[in-house]
């Protein structure tokens, strides 16, 4: 793809992150335009050439699940890169379920934003690998006993180890060691990327709660 047709839009409240992100951006050949909220972003709309969004979730005003929300009300079909805090979990599951492309949590790898915002400006191209992605991530869920399954929906939910223990009535340790198993079967190196698997793998639904106890 060219790079004059990459054009990645950065909307965060932080000057600084901004102007660091912008730097990150034009390093890799990608251009990118910078916004100081969402709102500034929307009014922009109209006149500029959309490629994809990365924005924060937590902003003064207009959050970025409200922008998503505002997007889709537009019928604007942009590819948004959702960037959370630490202990956001729940936040980055909403935003995934409402549209975003992506997420990461910060702190982040450079080269994992760069990565997820190449992806975004390349939606046609990366739609058959992401199918394909999907089908690996269900074999993933499918190998998951039933109890693995409910602390995989605990960690999604965002509850820490001492919830999840209290509401399967186990003790916290062997909810950590019920987790370490998730990750090594899911092949996840994060949180986050727990959480991004669990989505692509439509484990969600539309009520990602606990299952019943039949058959563990």
């Amino acid at each position: 793809m060219p790079s004059e047709t990459l054009v990645v839009h950065v909307i965060d409240d932080d000057e600084a992150m901004r102007q660091s992100l912008a730097f990150l951006f034009r390093t890799a050949r990608i251009h990118a335009e910078t916004y100081e909220s969402a709102a500034a972003f929307l009014t922009a709309l109209p006149q500029i050439k959309v490629g994809c969004v990365v924005t924060d979730v937590r902003m003064p005003g207009m959050s970025g699940l409200e922008l998503l929300r505002q997007l889709r009300e537009l019928n604007i079909g942009v590819p948004v890169v959702v960037i959370t805090g630490h202990g956001d979990v729940p936040l980055a599951v909403e935003a995934m379920k409402g549209g975003a492309a992506d997420f990461l949590e910060k702190p982040f790898d450079d080269e994992a934003l760069l990565r997820a915002v190449r992806a975004a400006l390349s939606k046609n191209a990366t739609d058959h690998e992401r199918e394909a992605l999907k089908s690996d991530i269900k074999a993933r869920l499918v190998s998951l006993s039933g109890r693995e399954r409910d602390v995989l929906e605990g960690l999604i939910a965002g509850n820490p180890n001492k919830t999840i223990a209290y509401d399967l009535g186990i003790s916290p340790r062997t909810v950590e060691i019920y987790r370490a198993n998730v990750m090594t079967k899911m092949q996840a190196g994060s949180l986050s990327d727990l959480v991004r698997m669990a989505i692509l793998g439509d484990m969600l639904g539309d009520a990602p709660k606990s299952k019943p106890a039949a058959g563990r």
